[in-house]
């Protein structure tokens, strides 16, 4: 049985670019870095960056990471803009909560997610 997350990891072919990704444009703190593993903090859980050898992000399933915004989805989604961020779409609200989908520098997917207010 599963007691929790250990770390969520993710494939890059271009490990400067994705740990700049993930430092400036989310603003997430990296604990250690290397050509083939690095580390990201995101409150708590590790996010590892994979190097691998074939270039380009699969658009074909995987695992998806889902950050929770600081503020409001809507200004983290500007704020994203700004940065350069792949922002695919728009906020879309469910019973659950809104979600907007977004692409790393890798072409991996992520997205914002924030509960329901009330």
């Amino acid at each position: 049985m599963a007691s929790g997350v250990a770390a969520v990891w993710v494939p890059v072919s271009n490990m400067e670019r994705a740990v700049a990704f993930y430092r400036d444009t989310l603003g997430l703190t990296v604990k250690d870095q290397s050509d083939d593993w690095s580390e990201i903090d995101a409150d708590g859980l590790m996010i590892g960056l994979n190097g691998r050898e074939s270039a380009g992000g699969s658009s074909e399933g995987g695992a998806v990471v889902s950050f929770q915004p600081d503020g409001s989805i809507e200004d983290e989604v500007a704020d994203l803009k700004r940065r350069g961020a792949d922002i695919q779409g728009e906020i879309s609200e469910h019973p659950w909560g809104k979600i907007i989908p977004f692409k790393d520098s890798e072409g991996n997917d992520l997205q914002l997610y924030a509960p329901p207010q009330g």
